[in-house]
């Protein structure tokens, strides 16, 4: 099943090893945005975006991320619900 187009990724993650095939999914569901919330939740988008950038040859791997360490998660899920390029388009909350 494929991703909304909005996403809120609560850290810690299980296992750091899932966000490899999390970022391809992400990438081919055409996700615009993944917020990150928890504790090392701005490691874990330094990660993403390493993921997301890889050696830089493809011009076309893009992903906004943005990380929330000290927010409130239903302040977090405003600025998701309100994220300019999908106004209204649901938010979906994601574990790993």
């Amino acid at each position: 099943m494929p991703f909304a187009r909005k996403l809120i990724l609560h850290v810690p993650v299980s296992d750091e090893t899932l966000l490899d095939d999390f970022v391809e999914q992400c990438l081919n569901d055409g996700v615009s945005l993944v917020a990150v919330v928890g504790p090392g939740c701005a490691r874990i988008e330094d990660v993403i975006d390493e993921i997301v950038a890889g050696d830089g040859s493809d011009q076309t791997r893009f992903l906004c991320t943005t990380s929330h360490p000290d927010e409130l998660f239903e302040d977090v899920l405003n600025m998701a619900k309100t994220w300019e390029f999908e106004r209204g388009d649901p938010v979906e909350e994601v574990r790993l």
